[in-house]
């Protein structure tokens, strides 16, 4: 039984095997099915790679991980200056309205200001309403000044 959030620090090697089962439920949560390796190539290039972003684990008070961030850094030239994206916030379901998405979005606000970045920014679908929720009771407001699009890069795919 889950019972509180005590620990958010920086995945390491050694996480790798707990974070694994978390990065799986994030992407069949957005309905994505991406090997893996893949995921744990992902994980471990920002292991080797501080300067790109981080990836940040919420374990229980029993030790459990429960959910995970990832957190890129980059520039916005609107601002001229660095922000932080938010690029994954989850959860594990059994963890859900316990206070971990909070814990970890003041974490991730708090590394985006060590950073040195003007803000964080992030994203998640029209119809994810829960997380919306929990965006909201945080103080974000959701920006509908802009809209999401991408081309893929595979020849195969381009149109």
């Amino acid at each position: 039984m889950f019972r509180g959030v005590v620990v958010i620090r920086p995945v390491t090697e050694d996480d790798l095997d707990e974070l694994a089962p978390l990065l799986r439920g994030y992407c069949e949560f957005y309905g994505t099915d991406p090997s893996d390796e893949a995921l744990l190539e992902l994980s471990r290039w920002l292991l080797d790679h501080p300067e790109d972003g981080v990836q940040v684990l919420a374990r229980d008070d029993d030790g459990s991980a429960i959910g995970f961030t990832t957190i890129y850094w980059t520039w916005r030239t609107m601002h001229a200056s660095r922000i932080a994206v938010l690029e994954d916030l989850f959860v594990a379901p059994e963890a859900r309205g316990s206070g971990a998405a909070e814990a970890l979005i003041r974490d991730a606000l708090a590394r985006a200001r060590e950073h040195g970045a003007r803000q964080l920014d992030w994203q998640t679908a029209k119809t994810n309403e829960r997380a919306q929720t929990v965006y909201g009771r945080m103080g974000a407001d959701p920006d509908d000044r802009w809209l999401d699009y991408s081309l893929p890069t595979s020849s195969d795919d381009t149109p």
